[in-house]
Formats: C-alpha cells, sequence, structure tokens
C-alpha cells in the first residue's frame, strides 16, 4: 500500500470514537497499519474490517494490560495517546476522586504507554535509523489557555504537554520525536454527552460554539490531519511541540 505512512506501524487508544476514531481511518488511508484500542468493544466493533485496521479491547487504566499489549506488539512507528477525560466544574468541585481518576487518564495512561513502547522504538532506531513519533492529546485549556470550570482538566493537559516536552528532550537524538495536539471545541460524541447533561443542552452547545472565534465546532476529521502530519515523516524536524488546532480560541 502506497501513502505518507506506508509500511508504518501505529497504536492509538480511544480509538473507538471521535478524535481517535478519525484518525486511525486517517492514518490506514495513508498506508499505516493500525491497532486502534478503546475500552469500549462496541464502539470498537465499528472498525472491523476497515483496511489497515486492527482493532484491540484496551483499558488503558490497566497498566498491566498497556504493557503486556504494546509487548506483544511489533515496534511501533507510531503511537498516538489519545484517551482523556473532561472533568467539569473548579477546584471547589474537584474531589480527591476526581483529581486522581483525570490524572490518571490523562496522564499517567501516556506515560505507562510510552514507557512500555520505548524500548523497542530505541531498537529498531538502532538497527535501521527509522524515528519514532509519539503523539499525545493535550489541550488549549490548561496548558494554553485556562479555561473555567476545566480545573482539574487543565491541570492534566498542562502535564501532558510537561510529560511531551520531556520525552521529546531525553530521547531528540535517539531516534523518537514527541509532540502533543491542542485542539479547541471539537463535535463528538462525548462532547455531545456532556453537552446533553445541562439542564438546557440547547443553551449549552450554543455557549460551546460561541467560544470559538469561528462561529462553530471543529469535526473531528479536522484534527486527524493533523495526527497524520505529526505521524509521518514530514514532520521529521519536529519535535517537543505542542500545535494547537483551535479555531481561533488562543489568537
Amino acid at each position: 500500500m502506497t501513502g505518507r505512512l506506508a509500511g508504518k506501524t501505529a497504536f492509538i487508544t480511544a480509538a473507538g470514537q471521535g478524535i481517535g476514531r478519525a484518525s486511525a481511518i486517517a492514518m490506514a488511508r495513508e498506508g499505516a497499519k493500525v491497532i486502534a484500542t478503546d475500552v469500549n468493544a462496541k464502539l470498537l466493533a465499528a472498525l472491523d474490517g476497515t483496511p489497515g485496521i486492527t482493532t484491540q479491547v484496551l483499558d488503558v487504566l490497566d497498566d498491566a494490560a498497556v504493557a503486556r499489549t504494546i509487548a506483544a506488539l511489533p515496534p511501533l512507528d507510531v503511537m498516538f495517546n489519545c484517551a482523556g477525560y473532561v472533568h467539569h466544574g473548579s477546584i471547589l468541585d474537584c474531589t480527591p476522586e476526581d483529581w486522581d481518576f483525570s490524572f490518571n487518564l490523562n496522564a499517567r495512561a501516556m506515560y505507562v504507554a510510552i514507557r512500555a513502547a520505548v524500548p523497542k522504538m530505541l531498537e529498531k532506531h538502532q538497527a535501521t535509523g527509522s524515528w519514532a513519533s509519539i503523539i499525545n492529546m493535550a489541550s488549549i485549556a490548561g496548558s494554553i489557555k485556562g479555561l473555567p470550570n476545566r480545573f482539574v482538566y487543565g491541570a492534566s493537559k498542562a502535564a501532558v504537554v510537561g510529560l511531551t516536552k520531556a520525552v521529546a528532550a531525553d530521547f531528540v537524538q535517539k531516534g523518537i520525536r514527541c509532540n502533543a495536539i491542542a485542539p479547541g471545541t471539537v463535535d463528538t460524541p462525548s462532547l455531545a454527552d456532556r453537552i446533553n447533561a445541562y439542564p438546557d443542552p440547547v443553551e449549552a452547545r450554543r455557549m460551546f460554539v460561541a467560544r470559538q472565534p469561528m462561529g462553530r465546532l471543529a469535526k473531528a476529521e479536522e484534527i486527524a490531519p493533523v495526527v497524520v502530519f505529526l505521524a509521518s515523516d514530514e514532520s521529521a524536524f519536529a519535535t517537543g511541540n505542542v500545535y494547537s488546532v483551535d479555531g481561533g480560541m488562543t489568537i
């Protein structure tokens, strides 16, 4: 198969819907062999049969399962850590349990996956000279801009940026690039769930749209091309960066 990612093996978390799903499809179309994982088997089933995509149920909060899964794979050329959780509320609304869950899913899960993948990435680089690309899901919230009622989400996504830059610095001469993407508000099923939890979902959606200077929400398919770019050799000189795809929220 030809394409910008031909010959590359890519691993994606939270691939069952939203940005993860759109990115899995986009990578496969560019020739990658994609291992699409998600905790929800029903969501993953919709990807079964898609050329270039193999699905696997995986709970990224299960450290041992993540380590076993990655150990069983060939050396990865691309890792896209997409799994995450958006907690609503200020510091006063954030319980210790909320803090732990948010950091475990938004940051610790990336640490576990990257730590499991890096040794074989290094071995492949030493053997073939090829470079691996790690892509982490950050957000403009916290890492770039403070948003109301995104206290622990923002804090955990800021941690993702620090993690990304640290990995990039440690392996910049050893064959591994590491970057992050920071979307604005994306119209995904998870956003729809949050909107529908408001007393007035119509007004809630209007407020989400109003904070986007372009006057609309992003589509997941508008984020996926940035993921493909960072996965491809077109971004070979890019590492340690955070790519905002936010419709002008941080102008």
